[in-house]
């Protein structure tokens, strides 16, 4: 149906409805709404609101309402106990090795039954399994330890370490350790695990493809299996989000390139042409944007994996599409 018969239907004018908003985004206040919200984590929209009428900006309470709802940075209620250093502002997407980390925890059983768990982290940039600790209990103090661990095989902590309200993680023990070492946990929202995507991808990976696979007669046997897995996991299986490298050969390519920028500035260039043989295997983050090789290829959907053989492939994490540029 046409726009003329449309508009004589429903008794519009045709201006009317090809009218489009010209109302300024006010990402200036957008922006200093965010931070207020994210270092005043128990401060509802009204406070929000009196803080910036302070700072000298003509807003009331209902724009700010509008812009807080818009911008996800609801407070709870009633708040959980140990999360007020909860973070309501979403990170950025990690850009380098060792700037965001992923922990959390899968449940296994041994041979004979018992029930032991596995606590796992992940780099977020390089996909690297940083660290899989086994214990029949985990507290904050074996959290604190393994991560430690890790520190002196990695020779570097992250910055933050996104983690969801399990209490090993919220446990004073833990939030010492993170404010010795400068290091913020990043808690998500509760019944949110896709906020961690990350590390539940590579959860799934390993019971896929270890903890389903293999029997496990003891603690130990468990621990020594688990090491291997790991290796096998960083050094030989090929990462789809990785253009099929492993995350070590990844990490390496990464280092050498910015070896070779140094004294410029290191951005990953995602406007590259694509590769004409796409990898297999899950997709690629949904934080990266998708390189069309062509304005067809663009405009075709994607209904699925595998529906279109040539479908538009994610390079964000492709070592040819990282490009040096001048900075500032």
């Amino acid at each position: 149906m046409s726009e003329r018969r449309a508009s004589g239907l429903l008794g519009m004018n045709r201006s009317s409805v090809r009218y489009r908003s010209h109302r300024d985004s006010q990402e200036a206040l957008r922006r200093r709404l965010r931070e207020l919200a994210g270092s005043r984590v128990r401060y509802g929209y009204r406070r929000l609101a009196v803080l910036l009428r302070r700072e000298g900006w003509p807003v009331n309470a209902k724009r700010i309402y509008r812009l807080y709802c818009e911008e996800g940075l609801s407070v709870r209620s009633q708040p959980r106990k140990k999360l007020a250093s909860r973070v309501r502002v979403t990170p950025p997407a990690a850009s380098r090795p060792n700037e965001r980390w992923s922990m959390d925890f899968i449940s296994a059983r041994l041979t004979n039954g018992r029930l032991f768990r596995v606590l796992t982290v992940v780099d977020q940039f390089t996909r690297e399994c940083v660290a899989l600790q086994a214990d029949v209990s985990m507290n904050g103090k074996k959290v604190a330890s393994a991560l430690n661990q890790a520190r002196r095989e990695r020779r570097a902590l992250p910055q933050s370490i996104a983690v969801d309200n399990g209490s090993e993680f919220s446990s004073k023990c833990l939030d010492t350790w993170a404010v010795e070492n400068g290091v913020m946990l990043a808690f998500i929202r509760p019944g949110r695990p896709v906020e961690n995507g990350f590390i539940e991808s590579f959860n799934g990976r390993l019971r896929d493809e270890f903890l389903n696979m293999e029997l496990l007669f003891s603690l130990p046997d468990a621990q020594n299996k688990l090491a291997s897995w790991r290796k096998d996991f960083n050094d030989a299986r090929p990462h789809s989000a990785l253009a099929d490298r492993t995350p070590s050969e990844f990490a390496a390519l990464w280092k050498d390139k910015a070896i070779s920028c140094s004294g410029e500035r290191f951005t990953p260039n995602t406007l590259n042409a694509t590769q004409e043989k796409p990898h297999q295997g899950f997709a690629a983050p949904a934080y990266a944007a998708l390189d069309p090789t062509s304005p067809e290829q663009a405009t075709q959907p994607i209904w699925g994996r595998s529906a279109k053989p040539n479908r538009p492939r994610n390079n964000s994490h492709s070592i040819e599409s990282l490009s040096c540029s001048a900075g500032p």
